[in-house]
């Protein structure tokens, strides 16, 4: 695969979710990622996560595949795993291992309460792992439930891109004369950091800690989705006050008082219900049409059927495929190394035999 990270190779212990994803972005990017599978192992021929690799199935029981999971691991760069702290040491893997027959290898290792701690052994799921990290509490209208962000915010912006930022970071540090070390990676400490911005807004004091009240949280009125007449939704951002002024000119209300003073929260309410009323006369299509590409700040809320076929991501190639496989491109784009577009996910198994081929195995036989 094409890409800047090209002629780095990553093991990757085959699991769900976060630890996938950052393979899935290093491959994207140009990494050769071996997946290691349970033998029966089997997988949606189309899942993007599992794109653009290679795939070998082996037994963690059996001594001559942790054999060969070991000799892999001394020509790797990296390796990603997503098990309960502990698993890799009982399995013989650990990283005491694995650093001391390569010790510029990068262990990078993906849970969602971290590797220490009094939770690290309890079992979990994205919902859990932001609701201890105080994001679960932000998220939801004034009066509600909190609301989870499906399993974005854990999972795979606290998790995997953090797990693949930090193993490019320590990739980086072996390139430059450092050592292997083990990262890690806690989808509680990830999903916190994300949210740096807010801890920054309540410091300064202009967050409350209630849902559905603040700036970004669907208390204000220029920041939240409105209702259109035919079912449909419009997005509204128009946060900066030139934004907003144009948003208002364009929406017909510049000469309505009751929109004067943006930031007044008392007048809030009575602005969201106005605006509620004003969203509902007209179509998504016709508001699209008179808001978006301005800087009125606003954009339809699209399925994700239809973000594949709106215009400005077919313009940009941020889908692809057709007929039910779409799926989302690699991201970002480079100038000077581009990446190849993904390969389908291999059949588990696949590569096990040209893996095997590759490595001198009678060369690493381990006491």
């Amino acid at each position: 695969m094409a890409g800047p990270l090209t002629g780095l190779r990553i093991v990757e212990m085959a699991g769900i979710g976060p630890a996938p994803f950052a393979a899935m972005m290093l491959a994207d990017h140009g990494a050769e990622v071996v997946r290691i599978e349970r033998p029966g192992a089997a997988h949606a021929p189309d899942d993007p996560l599992l794109r653009s690799r290679r795939s070998m199935t082996l037994d963690m029981k059996s001594p001559d595949d942790l054999r060969t999971l070991r000799a892999l691991c001394k020509t790797a760069d990296g390796l990603i795993e997503g098990f309960r702290p502990g698993v890799m040491e009982r399995l013989g893997v650990g990283p005491e291992v694995l650093l001391a027959e390569n010790p510029k290898l990068v262990y990078g290792r993906m849970t969602g309460w971290g590797q220490t701690g009094p939770w690290a052994q309890a079992a979990g799921h994205d919902i859990d792992y932001i609701a201890l990290s105080g994001v679960l509490g932000m998220l939801g209208r004034a009066g509600e439930k909190p609301t989870p962000p499906v399993n974005l915010a854990g999972d795979f912006g606290g998790g995997g891109m953090m797990l693949a930022f930090g193993m490019v970071s320590a990739m980086l540090a072996v390139k430059s004369g450092g050592p292997g070390q083990v990262i890690d990676c806690a989808m509680t400490d990830g999903s916190a950091l994300l949210a740096a911005m807010m801890w920054g807004f309540r410091a300064d004091g202009s967050w409350r800690e209630e849902r559905g009240v603040n700036l970004l949280d669907t208390g204000a009125p220029f920041y939240d989705t409105y209702e259109t007449s035919d079912g449909g939704f419009i997005a509204l951002g128009a946060i900066e006050p030139q934004f907003y002024a144009q948003f208002r000119e364009r929406a017909g209300i510049a000469d309505d008082s009751l929109f004067d003073d943006q930031n007044d929260r008392a007048k809030w309410p009575a602005q969201k219900r106005a605006l509620t009323d004003l969203f509902r006369t007209r179509t998504r299509a016709e508001w699209e049409a008179l808001l978006c590409v301005s800087d009125a700040c606003a954009a339809p809320v699209l399925t994700m059927s239809e973000a594949t076929r709106h215009p400005h991501n077919i313009a940009r190639k941020t889908f692809l495929g057709a007929s039910g496989g779409e799926q989302p491109a690699p991201a970002p784009r480079y100038s000077a190394t581009p990446c190849d577009p993904p390969r389908a996910p291999a059949v588990p198994g696949a590569d096990g035999d040209a893996i095997r081929q590759s490595l001198d195995i009678a060369a690493n036989r381990f006491v």
